[in-house]
């Protein structure tokens, strides 16, 4: 049954990532190269850095080791790993996964990035955009959030109040430290992070999403109104047909799969955990678009809204999450089982790792840590902790 070969798939991927101690290697992470370190003119030059880190990136042969480019932790890799551990704890309360979420809140307490208003995380990176350039562990609100609702995971696990406190601490670094796009005074979003000022959709809504699980312990008035703002900001840009682009700049006008996940599963949780609905009807039709638009009858989890590749492994892991966020898990289990299928065919090693990318006529094998092992790792937690197989039953 479906149920077995997905266990499969998730004891070998277990046992990779356990292996390699939750380290790795990720797409952008070129620029850790010590050869390209050592060359002062091309360290200094915007260009050079962006073909560089775009080469790695896109080459489906792994060099790294030979520029010096070495297996590390990534904040937000923990965090997931984090959120996954806490579930695979409340299925089984073994001691063995009760140390490994300490573990990974030890690590997350480790790589905070220091100087700003609160608790706040990047990655172990420099990183080259089209839109800016970030330093290696500038914060950013992905990162930052993701991590802040694992630490509230374990929280509920846990019960310890330091937890709570370092995710509310996140909220003081999003509303004091990130700049703000305004519409109007009920209307506004986040910067990406405190050094640009670009409206990226996903990254605001994901601040939203945080602030509003965050008001759900401590009922401040502030935390909800802001997170309402960005709600209102984000829905507002939605387009007719539930649809978003990934951000508001010229560059940012593609229409993705996993990054409308996000979307989908922020506007759910904001409504869960503040008792809001008022954005319903946005829910509904930017599901639509993306349960219609990104998926194929053979299983093919598409990129882009337009074009099928790249099949990206977050896109399939994303539904994932989407679907139980929104639950629609039961719903739609013959397109997700479809999909699983075939990424656990396709993608996955016999060492148990997943592939970054399948392309036209050129496969990416490059087993990242943090994009991903980390997110099909949570992927299938979440998956196995709704259909268990019936052995668990």
């Amino acid at each position: 049954m479906q149920e077995d070969k997905i266990h499969q798939s998730f004891s070998v991927l277990r046992k990779y990532c356990e292996d390699n101690a939750f380290k790795g290697y990720d797409p952008y992470d070129g620029l850790n190269s010590k050869l390209f370190n050592a060359i002062p003119f091309a360290k200094k030059s915007r260009l050079i850095r962006l073909v560089w880190i775009q080469f790695f990136k896109r080459s489906p042969i792994n060099l790294r080791k030979f520029v010096g480019i070495q297996h590390e932790y990534n904040p937000k890799a923990l965090g997931l790993f984090l959120s996954a551990y806490c579930i695979l704890y409340k299925q089984n309360k073994k001691p063995s996964d009760l140390a490994q979420i300490h573990f990974f809140i030890e690590k997350i307490e480790f790589y905070k990035s220091k100087g700003f208003s609160g608790d706040c995380w990047g990655y172990n990176f420099d990183w080259e955009s089209r839109a800016f350039f970030q330093p290696k562990f500038t914060p950013t609100i992905v990162a930052s959030t993701f991590i802040a609702n694992a630490l509230l995971d374990a929280y509920e696990i846990t019960k310890d109040e330091k937890l709570l406190q370092s995710a509310r601490s996140t909220c003081a670094f999003i509303l004091n430290d990130l700049n703000r796009t305004i519409e109007n005074e009920n209307s506004f979003a986040f910067s990406y992070s405190p050094i640009d000022k670009s409206v990226v959709y996903n990254a605001s809504l994901l601040g939203a999403r945080l602030l509003a699980r965050v008001y759900f312990y401590t009922k401040e008035k502030m935390l909800f109104d802001a997170s309402k703002s960005v709600m209102n900001y984000c829905c507002n840009c939605q387009k007719q047909d539930g649809s978003w682009s990934y951000g508001a700049l010229p560059f940012h006008q593609w229409i993705d799969n996993f990054h409308t996940g996000y979307n989908l599963e922020c506007i759910a949780d904001y409504m869960k955990f503040t008792d809001d609905n008022s954005y319903t009807k946005q829910l509904s039709s930017g599901f639509d678009y993306y349960i219609n638009t990104f998926f194929t009858d053979s299983g093919i989890a598409k990129y882009y809204n337009n074009s099928i590749y790249p099949i990206d492994i977050h896109a399939p892991s994303q539904l994932v999450i989407t679907l139980e966020k929104l639950n629609k898990l039961n719903e739609h289990k013959a397109l997700l089982d479809s999909v699983l299928n075939r990424t656990i065919d396709k993608m996955q090693s016999k060492k148990g790792y997943f592939y970054y990318q399948i392309n036209k006529y050129i496969t990416s094998k490059i087993p990242y840590m943090r994009w991903s092992q980390a997110w099909m790792f949570l992927s299938l937690t979440v998956y196995l902790n709704y259909f268990p197989k019936e052995s668990n039953e």
